[in-house]
């Protein structure tokens, strides 16, 4: 009986801390349906997907322009060779007056993924650019030459094609000497065009040092990956401006109606390559 008595007291005392916490969320429940302004409340309420009433494409760009991202994972030793013999090549296609594509920017990785290039190519016309320059590249012999003397220096390599979100708008001018900041967000399926509404509210709090690049979203690769593309003079300087956002009106409904939507995120701090027109 005494043995009854102390487990019959240990689930009462079980039950009363689970049904504090239960009063603790009913209580967060009602601040946040009363309509406080308050991240907290913001992050814990779970907004219902809405269904898309068509593709995505045609509802978050606004343009024929399709961009493609390359990565380059690179042997630690070969970096330096890697980047002498990518230069002239990544010139001679960009600079090429047949061919239907230009180069966005092109970057080795200082922080977070380690001897990697990022290499990002746009194409005008779309995929029926994407088209052409496949085949000019299999009839360019030394573009050829310089994959075969590539193959040598890499481990491995990914691309993905990517369409740009239209509230992004086009990339700002800058003077060289910039830092870039490659944000990759990896969502849930079927909350992209959440993503996009919400943050077609939010780039307006990081628009104030024209830090905002570029906007992407993958069409073919990794699917319901987004891509946030970001200048900052130095690594100071990115922190300064991050900690102002918050002061921005909008900028915590932002983050606390995106979080959820997130599988998995990354971040690369790159330094521009010689050939990249992003300096």
């Amino acid at each position: 009986m005494a043995c009854q008595g102390r487990m019959l007291v240990q689930r009462s005392g079980l039950f009363l801390r689970n049904k504090g916490c239960v009063s603790q969320l009913q209580t967060i429940n009602r601040n946040y349906a009363n309509g406080p302004d308050n991240w907290w409340s913001k992050l814990l309420h779970v907004r219902r997907v809405e269904p898309p009433k068509s593709a995505h494409a045609s509802i978050l760009t606004n343009k024929n322009v399709v961009y493609e991202l390359q990565v380059h994972n690179i042997k630690p030793d070969r970096m330096g060779d890697y980047i002498k013999l990518s230069d002239h090549h990544l010139r001679r296609v960009h600079e090429h007056e047949e061919y239907p594509c230009k180069l966005f920017g092109s970057w080795s990785t200082a922080f977070g993924h380690q001897d990697q290039a990022v290499h990002i190519w746009y194409y005008e016309e779309g995929y029926d650019a994407v088209k052409k320059m496949s085949e000019y590249l299999w009839e360019d012999k030394e573009y050829l030459d310089y994959k075969r003397q590539r193959s040598e220096m890499i481990t491995d390599r990914t691309n993905s094609l990517l369409l740009p979100f239209a509230f992004w708008g086009e990339p700002p001018k800058r003077e060289p000497g910039n830092l870039y900041e490659l944000r990759s967000y990896h969502l849930r399926p079927g909350t992209l065009i959440e993503w996009a509404n919400n943050w077609a509210k939010g780039i307006e709090a990081r628009r104030e040092g024209d830090e905002n690049v570029a906007g992407f979203f993958t069409q073919i690769g990794d699917l319901y990956l987004v891509h946030h593309l970001w200048a900052y003079k130095n690594l100071e300087l990115r922190k300064q401006i991050r900690e102002s956002s918050w002061r921005k009106p909008g900028w915590d409904e932002c983050v606390a109606y995106t979080v959820p939507l997130i599988r998995k995120m990354d971040s690369r701090i790159m330094i521009p390559l010689p050939c990249s027109p992003m300096k």
